[in-house]
């Protein structure tokens, strides 16, 4: 694993890569409010040793790169998606796979709309391009979240409380929440990150309409991934996805949630890297 840290526009995005460089280039982007290390390390480096070369970073407002004061992105969903063009450029890398969970993916779709030169493939995990006839996320969710604003984010342990409180509402029942995996990783998220409570600047983001409604003219092999049980964006987005987008495989995870769970990684990295390593 090697650090990058990229300086470009006034901002800062934090960068690691795994694997050999000489290998085809594969962007993970995550999803919103979560830093880089929900792509596990060890997720990393299982990619990285089928023959990729990895790169994951932290998005504007978390992990170590640039946070804005809370309440006040001062940027837009296109400006992320420059963001991943800028990561490829500092690494040298004319042209990637790209792969986005959740708000990730819908980063991933805008790409490759409005970077298409830059990329080889397209993975969209979790995602959708939210057309208005999709249904909703579930009410455990949204009443989840409309609590947020009780917790203390000076607090430690109130925001560990809710970030392993958010994993588990939104995993699926096929795999057993693995709760202590989920709190190690809220812990590395809090002792890395700028600022915590700028994570929630992702919900205040605006832009990109115009790019999600054009999906269907993605013209790279894409490959969409999504559960069932996905109570954030219901599966039927990610069907939707795989009508629109005509060179497109859907692969689905019967009784997953909005998750990249342990229990699920041996085959999500068997099916990413037979989608990326065909065009190689």
């Amino acid at each position: 694993m090697s650090e990058q840290t990229i300086k470009v526009n006034g901002i800062t995005i934090f960068t690691e890569s795994f694997g050999n460089v000489n290998d085809p280039a594969i962007l993970l982007m995550m999803g919103a409010t979560a830093s880089m290390v929900w792509w596990e390390e060890d997720f990393c480096q299982r990619l990285a040793d089928r023959g990729l070369y990895v790169i994951r970073y932290d998005s504007r407002d978390v992990g170590r790169s640039t946070t804005y004061p809370p309440g006040n992105p001062e940027y837009s969903f296109e400006d992320l998606a420059d963001d991943a063009i800028h990561v490829l450029d500092s690494y040298g890398i004319e042209q990637a796979h790209i792969v986005g969970m959740s708000m990730g993916g819908m980063l991933t779709q805008m790409i490759g709309l409005r970077h298409p030169e830059r990329v080889l493939t397209v993975t969209l995990i979790a995602t959708s391009n939210f057309a208005p006839e999709l249904p909703p996320m579930e009410d455990k969710v949204t009443k989840f979240f409309g609590q947020a604003g009780a917790i203390d984010w000076t607090n430690d342990q109130s925001i560990i409380e809710f970030i392993v409180g958010k994993w588990r509402i939104i995993s699926g029942s096929r795999h057993t929440f693995d709760e202590q995996r989920v709190h190690r990783l809220a812990i590395e998220e809090i002792r890395r990150s700028n600022n915590i409570a700028s994570m929630n600047n992702h919900g205040l983001i605006s832009g990109g309409e115009s790019y999600l409604t054009r999906t269907k003219e993605i013209t790279v092999p894409t490959l969409i991934i999504h559960g069932t049980e996905d109570p954030i964006i219901p599966y039927e987005h990610g069907k939707m996805l795989a009508n629109l987008i005509t060179d497109a495989d859907l692969f689905t995870l019967n009784g997953t949630g909005h998750e990249l769970h342990y229990n699920d990684w041996d085959v999500l990295i068997d099916v990413i890297t037979k989608h990326t390593l065909r065009l190689s």
